[in-house]
């Protein structure tokens, strides 16, 4: 059941609070006393805050006693222009519907977790006569076996090296393996059995499979085991070469373990979560075991928190943590979430199975939390101080380039090509926490008028197209989507691309500052341009210099990045395409067996010859096409 919102008469952006209670009130007039999800609107439509309730017209009516409630609800209420609710069957289809919507909506005045990203897991896949294990991140569209969340890449990343000594699992993709002729260097290092020129029979590799799946879901002392009895019986037959190999492999076991750290006996499934809270601010560290080992931990900082209790700001945070996650069995927490019942029985819900959320009182289990907690309160130490020295610098900038006060978000953009070709743009973000990664854009160049190596027409396509972007999502720059600031890396030239850019779009109110390296390009000695402005300089040590020019070079690394992997792309995709003749049927057929479009320019005729489906003529035809200077050589 969906109540039409009220509809008041148009209003300023922050309404007073009496009219905001009028609103409130005319919608609780219509309110049922079951569960549900209510949503606070302003006038221009955006959700202001999404709250869940056992009882909806309970709940609703604190809000028309505003004297009563904290400055940033009383802040919220006045702002409200109408209020949207959805009724439901029970409070934990309720809760779970409040985090969904809080996680797609992002409401200004509900705890938030704005560094929310996926994990990567390892896979072990299913789909193919000789599994695969690789790294993982993602909907889990392919078949196979999944182990983790790891807490990081690298973790993935050093136990799958780890796994590649001990159990030669391959590595490389589908298409890879089938056009191998012979071992890579995998095989020579002793990571990988080839199993893709049948280095290893099928038997012999899915139990080398099998003893993956096994260590990785927890039995690892059963197959060190087996591995010990096997290299003594290798080395007391005298086979010294397959016991040494064994050797290897009970060796990279047990570097995985030893990169562990903590691996308590009576955990096998679970998830700690320890909460601390300091300086208005708060930290979640959240521990992640599987099968009995400890796959990494990750800080989270939610935001909006400053007058939550504890208990609310947990009770949110596992909501939102798990609103796109698959919960573990446990969930061991240092302070116990505002009605833990429903929450567990909400987690349970979304798993289909039992979740339970434990505050524990003995045992290991405490040790975990109070390690958690530790951990929690040292991040939030360090985030607090590098939020101070952060503040310090953008203090500093302000100082340097005349702005009326600190930045609160600074835009940097860069370009890249060779030659003009596959041209890109960049921007990178920063404010008072630092890099905004997840603000980061990439901008593909598109006109097909720009001259090859034009810089100043790229940087004024990609400035046209965020800021056009920015008038429309944000015309009333009150969602935080305009920078203070705009760093542009160039001198002159690009300085008045961008404030021609900026002037054709009627923006006036952005400051704008092009950054350019020192006589031969020297860091060090970097101009700033501003308009109508002589160009300055700062004094070599002077922190502001350094600050920005980490930015230049974020924003350098970041379109490089963005470059590379375009080329690459179209490396791989585009030059089969430009060859007479050759269709999908023929491209896969050459991809399957040479393995990339560079090892097909660089192939013979003869090879080529030899994929099915390629002919002579056409196997000269696509080597005449890679090597045009050898064209008619072969006739």
């Amino acid at each position: 059941m969906i109540l039409p919102p009220s509809l008041p008469s148009p209003r300023e952006t922050t309404a007073p609070l009496a009219q905001g209670v009028a609103v409130i009130l005319a919608v609780l007039a219509t309110l049922p006393g079951t569960p549900g999800v209510y949503r606070m609107i302003n006038v221009k439509g955006d959700v202001l805050y999404v709250g869940k309730a056992k009882s909806l017209k309970k709940r609703v009516v604190a809000y028309t006693k505003p004297d009563r409630l904290p400055l940033r609800l009383q802040r919220m209420i006045a702002e409200t222009a109408s209020m949207e609710v959805v009724t439901t069957h029970t409070e934990v289809e309720a809760l779970l519907l409040e985090c969904s919507l809080i996680k797609s909506l992002g409401p200004r005045y509900n705890i938030l977790l704005k560094d929310d990203k996926s994990f990567p897991h390892i896979l072990v896949t299913d789909d193919h006569d000789w599994p695969q294990v690789m790294k993982h991140r993602g909907a889990r569209t392919r078949k196979g076996q999944y182990f983790g969340p790891f807490a990081s890449a690298g973790a993935v990343n050093q136990t799958l090296a780890a796994l590649q000594r001990a159990f030669l699992l391959r590595s490389c993709s589908d298409s890879m393996f089938a056009s191998r002729t012979r071992p890579c260097l995998l095989f020579q290092i002793k990571r990988c059995s080839a199993p893709c020129v049948e280095r290893i029979s099928r038997d012999d590799y899915h139990a080398l499979v099998e003893g993956a799946r096994a260590f990785l879901s927890g039995r690892s002392q059963r197959i060190q085991r087996d591995l010990a009895t096997a290299m003594e019986a290798a080395s007391e037959a005298m086979e010294y070469e397959q016991a040494a190999v064994l050797r290897d492999r009970i060796r990279a076991l047990a570097r995985i373990q030893a990169h562990q750290d903590i691996n308590p006996a009576e955990v096998e499934e679970a998830d700690v979560v320890a909460l601390y809270q300091a300086g208005g601010s708060v930290c979640v560290q959240v521990f992640f075991f599987r099968s009995g080992c400890n796959y990494g931990n990750r800080a989270y900082f939610p935001i909006h928190t400053q007058d939550a209790e504890p208990p609310e700001i947990m009770a949110a945070f596992l909501g939102l943590f798990y609103a796109d996650k698959a919960p573990p069995a446990e969930i061991l927490v240092n302070v116990e979430p505002a009605e833990a019942a429903i929450v567990a029985q909400a987690l349970t819900e979304k798993a289909g199975r039992k979740v339970v959320v434990a505050r524990p009182q003995r045992g290991d289990k405490v040790k975990l939390v109070e390690m958690a907690a530790d951990n929690a309160r040292e991040a939030l130490g360090r985030r607090l101080a590098e939020s101070g020295a952060q503040r310090q610098l953008l203090d500093g900038v302000a100082a340097a380039f005349g702005l009326d006060a600190p930045p609160e978000r600074i835009e940097v953009y860069d370009n890249s090509h060779i030659q003009g070709s596959d041209a890109v743009g960049a921007m990178i973000v920063a404010g008072p926490d630092g890099l905004m990664k997840n603000a980061y854009r990439k901008f593909t160049i598109k006109s097909a008028e720009i001259a090859p190596g034009d810089d100043f027409a790229m940087m004024r396509e990609v400035l046209t197209r965020r800021f056009t972007r920015a008038q429309k999502e944000d015309p009333d720059q009150d969602k935080g989507l305009w920078p203070d600031l705009v760093l542009i890396d160039g001198g002159q030239g690009q300085l008045n691309a961008t404030l021609g850019v900026l002037a054709e779009l009627g923006i006036d109110d952005v400051a704008v500052v092009g950054i350019a390296k020192g006589p031969d390009r020297n860091a060090g000695h970097e101009r700033f341009f501003m308009a109508g402005k002589p160009p300055l300089t700062l004094e070599a040590r002077d922190p502001v210099l350094y600050f920005l020019q980490r930015l230049r070079d974020e924003a350098h690394r970041f379109v490089i990045g963005t470059h590379r992997a375009r080329r690459s792309k179209g490396l791989t995709q585009s030059q089969l395409n430009d060859v007479p003749g050759i269709g999908a049927k023929r491209k896969k057929a050459l991809l399957h067996h040479f393995g990339s479009a560079r090892e097909v320019a660089a192939a013979s005729p003869e090879d080529l010859e030899a994929v099915e489906g390629i002919s002579r003529t056409m196997a000269r035809k696509i080597h005449d096409h890679f090597h045009p200077e050898e064209a008619g050589k072969g006739d």
